[in-house]
């Protein structure tokens, strides 16, 4: 007996355009904590996340800490380790890029 497959409804092309569209609605917001230093004297990255339509994931950059929270924004005092760190939510601007100027941050 012979199994017929059914020809796909699509060509490639056409699925993989559909499917790419799919994943730019869905895609996650991404941004980092940072944490900063005194009063704008040093910063650091200290996790990404990824902000979805009803929580958020955080990933600490040295691997060792996950969190899943309702929004963003309750990450923020798990990363105040003492009096002198400030955490600050910043969204990913993929145009952004760091002035010639500026001086090198510290690197996690």
């Amino acid at each position: 007996m012979v199994v017929r497959t059914p020809m796909p409804p699509w060509t490639e092309e056409q699925f993989s355009a559909i499917l790419a569209a799919m994943v730019a609605d869905h895609a996650p917001r991404v941004f980092a904590v940072v944490q900063e230093c005194g009063e704008r004297l040093d910063g650091r990255i200290a996790a990404w996340g990824f902000a979805f339509e009803d929580h958020a994931e955080i990933i600490g950059v040295r691997g060792d800490l996950r969190m899943r929270l309702s929004n963003p924004e309750d990450a923020l005092p798990g990363f105040r380790w003492n009096d002198n760190l400030t955490p600050r939510l910043i969204w990913l601007d993929p145009d952004a890029t760091l002035p010639a100027h500026a001086p090198e941050t510290s690197k996690s």
